[in-house]
């Protein structure tokens, strides 16, 4: 009997390779070909499993999303029943920026995409989705009567923030350091704790 191939499992694979290439080479190094050395495959299954590199691409920013989605309800899960809105705020975004290795490496592929998309019209309908959710969210916990123009700039600090940590011009702790100055501009600092 044939052996049984997780489908799901062999895209992830080869999506984790395409990510390791982005994230050491930038995505301009991203082939079937460099993918396939990289997962230790041959390019014709990688060509089985994405027909083009656009849905290889589309696939590797899924995974990218779905582990930025797992760190921030991670995140959230710790703070307990009630957190305060400010603390809820800086959780989240803590959560997405690029602080140590493992999220630096998804934040080059993360602002790789967002170069990639800039040309690519129809796959930035997701990202754009993404946005308008996190906004929406945000702007409907912000104590600000233009909740909606704040939540733009806490989302346009975070980031700059993540190009700085990527570009090694802020440390983690500079980055956070901001963002609490940030947020101490939309919160009363008194009265909510960090």
């Amino acid at each position: 009997m044939p052996k049984k191939v997780d489908r799901l499992e062999r895209r992830t694979l080869i999506a984790d390779a395409l990510m390791r290439v982005a994230a050491d080479q930038g995505l301009e190094a991203v082939s079937l070909r460099h993918v396939a050395a990289e997962a230790g495959v041959s390019a014709g299954m990688v060509q089985h499993y994405f027909r083009t590199k656009d849905e290889m691409m589309s696939f590797a920013l899924a995974v990218v999303r779905e582990r930025s989605q797992i760190r921030v309800t991670e995140a959230v899960a710790r703070l307990g029943d009630d957190p305060s809105p400010r603390l809820l705020l800086r959780t989240m975004i803590a959560a997405l920026l690029p602080l140590d290795e493992q999220t630096r490496d998804d934040g080059r592929v993360g602002l790789a995409f967002l170069a990639y998309t800039a040309v690519r019209p129809a796959a930035v309908s997701t990202l754009r989705e993404d946005t308008a959710q996190l906004s929406a969210f945000i702007a409907s916990i912000l104590p600000s009567p233009k909740a909606d123009d704040a939540a733009a700039g806490l989302l346009a600090l975070m980031e700059g923030l993540g190009v700085y940590l990527l570009g090694g011009h802020y440390t983690p702790e500079r980055a956070l350091s901001a963002l609490d100055a940030h947020l101490d501009l939309l919160f009363d600092s008194e009265t909510h704790a960090r």
